[in-house]
């Protein structure tokens, strides 16, 4: 599975900015892509989960009601909506696939930075 990641950039306190990972490679019904963060000095972190084939959703309480996930099954492709930002969602983001027999995620793309001002 490759995985493609972009949309990072600046953005103010209470902005918006969407990314974007593009998944391909190999059938993904039975896989789950997400997005983790980190933030400087800090560990990697869950943000959020699509599963590819029922679409059911996770995320972080501290993400909720501000950050959405979705796929687009055509364009093998998830985003990630993120509003009301916050200074504290400064991290490199990155999207990942695993096989959700498993708890752990096995494929990784680059990171996208993602800077939020206040």
């Amino acid at each position: 599975v490759q995985l493609q990641a972009s949309g990072g950039g600046l953005a103010q306190a209470g902005g918006s900015l969407r990314l974007s990972c593009a998944v391909s490679g190999r059938t993904l019904s039975t896989y789950a892509i997400g997005w983790l963060r980190r933030a400087p000095g800090k560990e990697r972190e869950f943000v959020a989960s699509v599963s590819w084939s029922g679409g059911g959703t996770y995320y972080a309480d501290s993400v909720k009601g501000r950050l959405t996930i979705s796929r687009d099954n055509a364009k093998n492709t998830v985003y990630l909506q993120m509003n009301s930002l916050k200074p504290e969602d400064t991290a490199v983001y990155y999207c990942a696939a695993r096989d959700v027999k498993y708890s752990w995620w096995n494929y990784w793309g680059q990171g996208t930075q993602v800077t939020v001002s206040s």
